[in-house]
């Protein structure tokens, strides 16, 4: 995972993605990361397909993406703009993984089904290093479904 992503990219398709998150399916909820400002925001892009593994069990008669895997998504748009960053000042610094710390006021509005096209929008509202807050929205053609905020630390892996 020594990939990098360029540190002006504005943008990470799924390799990219994939490059610096740890995720793999079925956990891997971010297809791609458009409008990356780095160290401020970015807009995740999630395309929720009935194929999920997730709708086998919730709710089989009506299919609804669970809100924690879309608060899960959030996090992991939060993880790519945060190790992304990491990355950006010190190249050398190798994989970082991003762990949820707390998770608050967390909001479902809107039940999200199979065929959304889920947009995650995070910001960040506080940077300390290894320790960040932020807040996240999800949104489908243009309709708030999710809201919460958390925090989350950037960590080095544990040892091999």
């Amino acid at each position: 995972m020594n990939d990098t992503v360029p540190q002006t990219a504005s943008t990470a398709d799924v390799l990219a993605v994939m490059a610096l998150l740890p995720h793999r399916f079925p956990m891997l909820l971010v297809d791609r990361v458009i409008d990356m400002i780095p160290g401020q925001s970015a807009t995740g892009i999630k395309a929720v397909t009935i194929n999920e593994p997730f709708f086998a069990g919730h709710f089989p008669a009506k299919p609804i993406m669970p809100g924690v895997l879309i608060v899960e998504a959030l996090a992991q748009t939060a993880g790519v703009l945060a190790i992304h960053g990491a990355r950006a000042k010190d190249p050398a610094g190798g994989d970082k993984l991003v762990f949820f710390m707390a998770i608050e006021n967390a909001k479902f509005r809107t039940p999200v089904e199979p065929g959304c096209l889920l947009h995650l929008k995070v910001q960040v509202v506080q940077d300390r290093g290894r320790v960040a807050k932020f807040t996240g929205r999800a949104e489908v053609d243009g309709k708030l479904v999710a809201e919460c905020s958390f925090t989350a630390m950037i960590a080095d892996p544990p040892a091999a």
